[in-house]
C-alpha cells in the first residue's frame, strides 16, 4: 500500500480574466475548482504511474466536501481522510493579462485529538512492505510532537517514510527516523541554519533520517546516506534543458522515489535510491513540461529516465 497523507490540503480556485483594475469589481466568468496541496499531486503522479493509491489528512467544511467531490472518481486514487471541524484552506490564483497572482490560506489549527486520530489510522493500516509519503505544509499550530507521531505511526508497522516538508518539521522528521527526506536547498538551510548544502545535509542525516535527497532546480538532485566518518553521495543530472511549469517537479520526484521504494519492500536504501535517482529526475523533467502540477508528460519521462546519468 502507498498512503500519501496531505496534512493542509487546499481547494485550489482560479479566476481569469481579460485584465484587473485595482480598486474595481470585476465580474469573472472564467472559474475553475481543483482539489490541491503538494501531497495531492504526488498521488496525482503515482496514479499516473499506474499505482493504487490511498489519499488522506485533515478535512473540513464546506471546502472540503468540495475537495472530495473533485477527487471522487480520480482512478487510483482512494480517499481516507480524518474528518475536522475546520475548514480546508483556500487558494485563489487571478490570472490577467499573462500574468497570475495567488492569495493562498494558511489554514486552520485541527487540534491535537485529530493529529491522534491521524496516527492511530496509520498505525492501524501501515504495514511492512507498505510506504507512507508526508508532503506539503501542516495546519498552523501544528506541534513538533504531533508530527513526529505520524511518523514513529508508519516506523512501528513496519512501512517506510518519505517526507517533503520545510521549516523546523524537516527537522523533527529526521529525528522521528523518515527514511527518506527530500527538500531543497533553501528549505535545507531554513530547518538547519546551514547555508553549505552537504553540511546541511550531515545535520539531518546525524539526527536520524535515513536519507536525504535534495532538489537543485537545473542541476538535477544530490542523493546522501549516512557512512562512517562522512557522507556517500550521488548526483543526477537532467540530460537536457527545459522549459515550462517547474511547481510540480518536487511532487514528482517524491512520487518517483515512493515508487522505488514500494516496488522493493525489505531493500537497503543503499541499493534502491542511487538507481531511483534517475527516475526522479527524469519524472520531475516530465512534470515541467505539463502545464498543471500533478501531472507528468510520460512518453518524456520514459525517453529521458534513459539518458539520465548517476554519479557516485
Amino acid at each position: 500500500m502507498i498512503f500519501v497523507l496531505t496534512p493542509n490540503p487546499a481547494l485550489d480556485i482560479t479566476y481569469t480574466l481579460p485584465h484587473v483594475t485595482a480598486g474595481e469589481a470585476h465580474r469573472v466568468h472564467d472559474v475553475a475548482q481543483r482539489a490541491g496541496g503538494k501531497g495531492l499531486n504526488v498521488a496525482r503522479v503515482l496514479a499516473a504511474l499506474g499505482h493504487e493509491v490511498d489519499v488522506g489528512g485533515f478535512l473540513g467544511g464546506g471546502p472540503g466536501r468540495e475537495l472530495r467531490r473533485l477527487l471522487a472518481g480520480s482512478s487510483g486514487l482512494r480517499q481516507d481522510w480524518v474528518e475536522v471541524d475546520a475548514d480546508a484552506r483556500r487558494t485563489v490564483t487571478v490570472v490577467h493579462d499573462g500574468v497570475a497572482t495567488a492569495f493562498n490560506e494558511a489554514g486552520r489549527p485541527v487540534g491535537p485529538e485529530s493529529w491522534a486520530r491521524l496516527a492511530a489510522q496509520v498505525r492501524e493500516r501501515a504495514g511492512s512492505g507498505d510506504v507512507v509519503v508526508v508532503s506539503g505544509s501542516t495546519p498552523p499550530g501544528t506541534q513538533p510532537e504531533e508530527f513526529a507521531a505520524v511518523i514513529t505511526a508508519a516506523r512501528e508497522g513496519g512501512a517506510r517514510t518519505v517526507v517533503d516538508t520545510s521549516g523546523p518539521l524537516l527537522l523533527v522528521a529526521a529525528r522521528a527516523g523518515a527514511d527518506v527526506l527530500k527538500p531543497n536547498a533553501e528549505e535545507l538551510a531554513g530547518a538547519t541554519g546551514e547555508m553549505d548544502v552537504l553540511a546541511g545535509t550531515e545535520v539531518l542525516l546525524s539526527a536520524g533520517a535515513g536519507a536525504v535527497v535534495l532538489s537543485r532546480g537545473e542541476d538535477g538532485m544530490l542523493l546522501a546516506l549516512p557512512s562512517t566518518g562522512g557522507l556517500r553521495l550521488w548526483t543526477a543530472r537532467p540530460a537536457e534543458r527545459l522549459e515550462g511549469n517547474p511547481t510540480g517537479a518536487g511532487d514528482a520526484a517524491v512520487a518517483a522515489l515512493t515508487q522505488a521504494l514500494a516496488r522493493a519492500p525489505g531493500v537497503s536504501l543503499a541499493e534502491v535510491l542511487p538507481e531511483a535517482l534517475r527516475d526522479a529526475v527524469a519524472l520531475s523533467g516530465a512534470a515541467v513540461l505539463r502545464p498543471v502540477a500533478g501531472e507528468v508528460d510520460l512518453p518524456a519521462y520514459e525517453r529521458m529516465r534513459t539518458e539520465i546519468t548517476v554519479e557516485s
